[in-house]
């Protein structure tokens, strides 16, 4: 994945992840990406990091919606290597918030996005979390309908 250290929103991202063990300072840094984007592209990364600490579903539901409607707003395939992953934790955080359709949907639309990705380790990892996911909506599926 091809991502510009020099881009501000990219670097406190980064210095965001370097202590999420902090989870407040992490936090901070996440949100002042959100205030530093210049675009679509920045403000699909930011969301996805902002989302990380939201506190209710609903809040992480509503981050991970802006991700994707960014990362979807990225016309020059900048943001198509997020797409998987974007549409992987808009799954996780609608199944969350009790929208299994919704979700159903979103595993649907993550693994058409995986051809994006080359073949490597974060695919393998993208692709397990949909799988996982997928597993999970079908047992709670399945549940409700006993």
């Amino acid at each position: 994945m091809n991502l510009d250290p020099n881009n501000r929103v990219v670097a406190l991202c980064v210095a965001g992840m370097a202590i999420e063990g902090t989870a407040a300072e992490a936090c901070l840094l996440f949100e002042q990406a959100w205030d530093a984007r210049s675009d679509d592209y920045d403000a699909c990364i930011a969301a996805h990091f902002v989302a990380r600490h939201r506190v209710t579903p609903e809040e992480t539901l509503r981050w991970n919606l802006m991700a994707v409607q960014h990362a979807e707003a990225v016309v020059d395939g900048r943001a198509a290597e997020f797409m998987a992953s974007l549409y992987l934790n808009l799954g996780d955080a609608n199944a969350a918030a009790g929208n299994d359709a919704a979700a159903f949907a979103a595993v649907v639309t993550a693994r058409a996005h995986l051809s994006a990705l080359s073949s490597d380790g974060y695919r393998n990892f993208v692709t397990l979390g949909i799988d996982r996911l997928e597993r999970r909506l079908t047992v709670e599926s399945q549940r409700r309908a006993m």
